[in-house]
């Protein structure tokens, strides 16, 4: 657990909580969500300490769940926010990396790559506690960041929370650019004419991965939506520079849903480029398949004369034409390739060979 006392002038780390909050600024503590469980306790008694309400129980194990989907709540005390991460695991990039032209492994190690987990949020007026998973790096990224020469420090709980839950948002353009580069191998995979692509699982398991990110991000864009409605019905506030502020959380809160939307709007397109390419893929194969019976056709059409030669010649008559000639087999031999070429000629300029039809 670590307990930051944020203020205009900078951000401190503090070595524990305080007995009471301090006169400027606001308190964020920072924990994992093991941790959050064995120091809850502490953490609820110093609430009452500072003259506030602890966590309910619900939120507490909200804050504990770590299958828990994105969703908002609030009490007259604080508000909840429970916002599921959107991340690929470090080093799943260097998967295509190390690997120009891709293979069906290094998508399948990519696809396994991807990680949502919830990272909680109750906001005080004063304080802002935050629960993320072991090995979240959001936490100390901000007391990195926060802690920098010249960074702008947020001015409320609020203010932080909608920093974070926008950085996590923004990082799902790693995980953007590792799906096109998974859903272009196999779209490259499905539509060459050369390969035999027979991996229908890794195909099924890739659409509901993306599935599984549209719901997330459905319930993201519901949290935050609600989290705005919630802004709206803060009773107005009489001071100038208190206006303002809401104002911009209004306007953080607004950019953090249409960062959301956005990236909603992706996942679905590659949904529709999934669903494209499999189409293409039957399309194409139906077509190699009708070019393959148009050739045999062509090739029985060919032979089908002279067999019928062939035939004439074999019966068992006396009397037939060059039966007795010694240069009967020739004539036939060549009346037979004339037939041959030019029947294949005839089908070669209608293109039924060598070429697809117009």
């Amino acid at each position: 657990m670590r307990i930051f006392h944020v203020e205009p002038g900078g951000i401190t780390e503090l070595q524990a909580l305080p007995e009471t909050l301090p006169a400027t600024g606001f308190v964020w503590i920072g924990s994992a969500r093991r941790v959050f469980e064995v120091q809850s306790p502490v953490l609820q008694a110093h609430l009452q300490r500072w003259g506030l309400s602890p966590l309910v129980d619900l939120h507490v194990s909200d804050l504990l769940n770590n299958q828990l989907p994105s969703h908002f709540d609030y009490t007259s005390w604080y508000d909840l926010m429970v916002f599921r991460r959107l991340a690929a695991s470090p080093g799943s990039d260097q998967l295509f990396v190390d690997d120009a032209h891709g293979t069906l492994a290094t998508a399948k190690k990519a696809l396994d790559s991807i990680d949502t987990s919830p990272v909680g949020f109750a906001v005080y007026d004063r304080v802002l506690i935050t629960v993320h998973p072991t090995d979240c790096a959001v936490r100390d990224h901000f007391a990195l960041r926060l802690a920098g020469a010249g960074a702008r420090q947020p001015s409320s709980p609020a203010d932080l929370m909608l920093r974070m839950v926008n950085h996590m948002v923004d990082s799902y353009l790693e995980l953007r650019r590792l799906l096109t580069r998974q859903l272009a191998y196999l779209q490259q995979e499905l539509l060459d004419p050369k390969s035999r692509f027979d991996d229908w699982q890794f195909l099924l398991d890739s659409r509901n991965a993306l599935h599984l990110l549209e719901d997330t991000c459905e319930d993201q864009r519901s949290a935050v939506q609600e989290w705005i409605d919630a802004l709206d019905e803060w009773p107005e506030e009489s001071d100038a520079h208190a206006r303002r502020e809401r104002e911009l959380l209004r306007v953080r809160s607004r950019d953090v849903l249409e960062h959301v939307e956005r990236v909603l709007s992706h996942v679905r397109r590659l949904e529709q480029s999934a669903e494209t390419a499999v189409q293409m893929h039957f399309s194409a194969l139906g077509h190699r398949t009708n070019d393959i019976m148009r050739t045999l056709t062509v090739l029985t059409a060919i032979f089908l004369p002279l067999n019928l030669i062939t035939g004439f010649f074999g019966m068992n008559f006396d009397g037939l034409p060059l039966i007795h000639s010694g240069t009967g087999i020739w004539l036939a031999v060549l009346l037979m390739a004339a037939v041959a070429i030019g029947l294949g000629l005839f089908f070669w300029r209608k293109r039924y060979l060598g070429g697809t039809r117009r």
